[in-house]
């Protein structure tokens, strides 16, 4: 009798292609999650507090597991950022550099 192996993620990845809209922005969204999780676990004894702490419960001890977690949850969306207008940009570009 064949046993059905758990995968890995608990959540289904459709689910989470869903939530995200792309492959890609799954992958972006939940590896920089998964690094601001990390960074969250290697300052834990140092009471800095700098980053935010896992949004969901986890069994999970790794840091991507959790980030797709919270995805699945919709702790954390992927968002757009601002894009720059044309005229902020030609300013920025016609700055003189002071070399001096």
């Amino acid at each position: 009798m064949a046993h059905e192996h758990d995968s890995m993620m608990a959540t289904p990845i459709e689910d989470l292609l869903e939530a995200t809209g792309s492959k890609f922005s799954l992958v972006t969204l939940a590896s920089k999650r998964a690094r601001q999780i990390n960074a969250y676990f290697g300052q834990l004894g140092d009471g800095l507090g700098a980053t935010i702490p896992p949004q969901v419960t986890s069994v999970s001890r790794k840091p991507l597991s959790i980030a797709f977690e919270e995805i699945d949850a919709d702790k954390i969306l992927a968002g757009e950022l601002p894009e720059e207008s044309e005229e902020a940009a030609d300013e920025v570009s016609a700055e003189p550099d002071d070399a001096s």
